[in-house]
Order: structure tokens, then C-alpha cells, then sequence
């Protein structure tokens, strides 16, 4: 049992390095290019390099759920704050790919028919959301066996407790906005970034002082 556990830890890292990694890519990389491509250059790009890239984005957000969702079975009782938070932002991330980004951008690389002047605006804020809760994601997922902080005293995760409600709540909030809301400081890379580092650095201190 202990070896089947460790194969499905092994994956979830592993798809989640394919989708994390691609995710950057969109966001660092190829929508940085596209500002500066030449118009012939991107829509060669946009027709034949980005639906592969989109594939592997895809599925390994599919993979990294399936195999996260094993693992938060696994572990039984032994879920606390840290790691609930995570597997929060980790799912949101992974419906916003399948719900929001994918479906947008099939319009915009002309897979299906539809607006593109709204489906890559909706596409960049839920991409740009997903960038912002990799960090803090990430946090929530290791710190509690790997960061040094004893996850002692967070076993039981309640509602009443406000060093576990507020960041849920802030969780929440930045999805709506990646749903209904703006750019704002996210609009750039460094912009994303800095918010992402920002985020893990409250939901920490949010976790540890409330």
C-alpha cells in the first residue's frame, strides 16, 4: 500500500511539474512572444505550436487532480489547513483550465468558432489566476511535512477557525474575480509574480498568527 501511495506521489509531481511548467510557459514566455511576434509569425504560432501546447497543459492539470485527489484520500484524517488550502487553490486551478481557459482558448486558436475579442481576455485572467495561486498552492501543499512548521494543533480544520476561514475566504474571492473580475496588478509578469509571492506570504502569516 505504502509503494502504491508513493507511485501516486510520484505522479502528482511529476503531472504537476508538465502542467505547472506549461502554465509558466503560456504566461512568461509565449504571451510575451506574441507581443512582439511578427503577425505571420504568431498566427503560425497560434495555429500550429499553441494546441500542442495546450494538449499537454491540459492533461496534466487532468493528471496532477486525479492523482492529488488519491492522495488527500490517503491521507484520512491527517488533512490540516496547509494541506486543505492547497488542494483548494490546486482544484480551483484545475477548473479553471477545463472551464474556463481551455474552452476560451479553442476559440482563440480557431478550434471552434466563437468571439475571440472576449475568449482571450477571460482565458488570460483565469491563466493569469492559476500563476497567482501556483506559489501559495505549493506552499500549502509541502510546508506541513517539509517546511519545518509542525502541523500540530492544525488537524482539526473547522470553520470557526479563523486562521483557516479568512485564507479560504480570500481563496474564494480572487477566484470570483478570476471569473467576473480585472487584470489589475496581474497584467504584467513581474505583476503576477510579485501578487503570487505576496499571497503565499499572507496565507502563511494567516495560518500561523489567527
Amino acid at each position: 500500500m505504502m509503494f502504491v501511495e508513493f507511485l501516486f506521489r510520484w505522479g502528482h509531481v511529476l503531472f504537476g511539474i508538465t502542467w505547472i511548467g506549461m502554465l509558466y510557459y503560456f504566461n512568461f514566455v509565449q504571451g510575451e512572444y506574441f507581443k512582439e511576434a511578427e503577425a505571420d509569425a504568431k498566427a503560425d504560432a497560434t495555429r500550429k505550436l499553441a494546441p500542442r501546447a495546450l494538449w499537454w497543459f491540459r492533461w496534466g492539470a487532468m493528471f496532477t487532480f486525479l492523482t492529488g485527489l488519491y492522495l488527500l484520500y490517503a491521507l484520512g484524517g491527517g488533512i490540516n489547513q496547509y494541506i486543505a488550502l492547497g488542494a483548494v487553490m490546486g482544484i480551483l486551478m484545475f477548473l479553471n483550465v477545463w472551464l474556463v481557459i481551455w474552452p476560451a482558448q479553442k476559440i482563440v486558436v480557431g478550434l471552434v468558432e466563437g468571439d475571440k475579442a472576449k475568449a482571450a481576455p477571460k482565458a488570460l485572467l483565469a491563466s493569469r489566476t492559476n500563476t497567482l495561486f501556483s506559489a501559495p498552492m505549493l506552499w500549502g501543499m509541502l510546508a506541513s511535512k517539509h517546511g519545518g512548521y509542525s502541523a500540530a494543533g492544525l488537524g482539526g480544520i473547522s470553520f470557526a477557525d479563523m486562521g483557516f476561514l479568512i485564507p479560504l475566504l480570500l481563496i474564494v474571492a480572487l477566484e470570483v474575480n478570476a471569473l467576473v473580475g480585472k487584470l489589475g496588478p496581474m497584467a504584467s509578469v513581474k505583476g503576477v509574480i510579485h501578487m503570487s509571492l505576496a499571497l503565499t506570504a499572507v496565507v502563511y502569516l494567516l495560518v500561523h498568527f489567527l
